[in-house]
């Protein structure tokens, strides 16, 4: 009996080094801006060539500037990268989706959406984020820029096999919970380095019931509780997600391709090193109020008391509070919010716009707040206009943006000043990330709607939740926007 990871992982495995790290075959590399040019250099330097180049696909996304994607980009170092994964390509026949173009955008959003991403296939990336893929029913799981060199010349790389992990999340997920809170939820539980050693499968009802964008934000983020990758069964959802995509099987092969996909599910005597199951009731919209994505509450949580943390992380805690200019025991709502950022691999996808727009249609942006929005990739940005999305962004005072990584990391023109919080729908919250001195607090896209909106950390007015302390904490809420618009 086999886990869903160990068929994958074995029908890849070309051999077994002495030591016990395995030879696995890659069935698709992607590759951007950022990691490819020291790979190239190496492969330049020893005159070898890219071995399969129709199974590396390039998109930059990293650096490339949100606003005026016509214009030559102005950063020299982010210009100069640009152009050297334009020349390596075209020098190895390697596909290239360039800035501008209508496949262009963050690689991880690319993929699955132009249905290179299939189930059932090995995937690697220098991008820690490459996990987002395993949503499909794959194993993606970001690699070193020496191992991208390595599978460029081999269409190999050299692993050693992790370890096998189930989260199981059962149950009806509560009003306005979105697959964003649940991964929060999750590594707040089981902490930064709760899947330190694991491949991750996620299961139950409620993970389920989740769309394939949904999936893709709760893989993406496996990687914060330290897991190597993390991977969800595919189903009739994944099918139905990836039929008709440019380069999905198309025909006869789609039948072929759909017959063996249902062959990829974890035997239901398979044993993993390690299972875990959560209900879905206990998960309410989060926010994180720290320096990790482990450091998340639930809107109706306030920060923990330095009693409540464990004796050798109180350290720690409290250097990150210092940082954020937050006290154990404090509530988030009623907070000030300086930027809200709705983009990233995490959640630039047109399903994470469609939520935000929804909650702001006939509503403005509060006056002190700068808004980022921005779609992952050309194709969301061309659904958001078709949709009418930002049609209702800019009667709200919002702008959608061009795609790219955005304010994801200080990468590019997208940052954070010193000081200044960011609810930000992106994957990490680590000092300095989104610029030097930046705070950030980890959301989802309806969380940091009603942030933008009210320009304040805040329930969302639209959620009708049972729980009473939800209900308490959103009457509170709801005073404190009419004492600060009577101010």
């Amino acid at each position: 009996m086999k886990t869903l990871f160990d068929k994958i992982w074995d029908a890849h495995t070309v051999d077994t080094i002495a030591g016990g790290s395995c030879v696995l075959y890659i069935d698709r590399q992607y590759i951007h801006e950022v990691t490819s040019p020291q790979a190239f250099e190496g492969l330049h330097s020893r005159g070898a060539k890219v071995f399969r180049p129709a199974q590396v696909t390039a998109s930059p996304d990293h650096n490339i500037p949100t606003q005026n994607q016509h214009l030559p980009v102005q950063d020299l170092q982010s210009a100069r990268q640009l152009s050297m994964l334009e020349n390596n390509c075209t020098e190895h026949g390697i596909t290239i989706f360039k800035v501008g173009t209508p496949k262009n955008g963050i690689i991880h959003v690319v993929g699955p959406e132009t249905g290179l991403t299939q189930p059932g296939m090995t995937i690697v990336c220098g991008d820690s984020h490459t996990s987002t893929h395993g949503a499909m029913g794959c194993v993606a799981f970001g690699i070193g820029t020496s191992e991208v060199e390595m599978v460029l010349a081999s269409q190999c790389v050299l692993q050693s096999k992790p370890k096998t992990m189930r989260i199981n999340v059962e149950g009806q997920l509560n009003p306005g919970v979105c697959s964003k809170d649940i991964i929060l939820y999750l590594i707040s539980k089981l902490g930064t380095g709760g899947g330190t050693g694991h491949f991750i499968e996620f299961a139950g009802s409620a993970i389920r019931s989740l769309s394939m964008e949904a999936r893709m934000t709760i893989c993406n983020m496996s990687i914060e509780m330290g897991a190597r990758g993390g991977m969800i069964a595919p189903d009739e959802t994944t099918f139905a997600y990836l039929k008709g995509r440019e380069y999905a099987p198309q025909g006869t092969e789609w039948d072929k391709s759909v017959a063996q996909w249902k062959q990829l599910y974890s035997d239901p005597d398979a044993v993993f090193d390690k299972e875990v199951t959560f209900d879905a009731a206990d998960i309410y919209p989060m926010i994180t109020y720290g320096t990790n994505p482990g450091m998340g509450i639930a809107l109706t949580h306030s920060i923990p008391e330095v009693s409540e943390i464990e004796e050798t992380s109180r350290p720690s805690f409290l250097k990150a509070l210092e940082y954020m200019d937050f006290k154990p025991g404090e509530k988030l709502p009623g907070k000030p919010v300086d930027y809200v950022f709705v983009g990233s691999c995490t959640n630039g996808r047109i399903e994470d716009l469609r939520v935000f727009a929804d909650y702001v249609k006939g509503k403005q942006k509060a006056a002190g707040v700068t808004a980022w929005i921005v779609p992952g990739s050309k194709q969301v940005e061309k659904q958001a206009i078709d949709e009418g999305i930002r049609d209702t962004l800019e009667a709200a005072g919002f702008e959608l943006r061009q795609p790219g990584c955005s304010a994801c990391l200080a990468m590019n023109d997208d940052k954070i000043p010193a000081g200044k919080y960011c609810v930000s729908t992106s994957n990490r919250n680590f000092e300095g990330r989104q610029g030097p001195g930046a705070r950030t607090l980890l959301a989802g896209p309806l969380v940091a709607a009603a942030c933008a909106i009210h320009g304040i950390i805040t329930v969302p007015d639209s959620l009708q939740l049972s729980n009473p302390v939800t209900q308490q904490l959103s009457n509170s809420t709801t005073q404190q926007l009419s004492n600060s618009a009577t101010q």
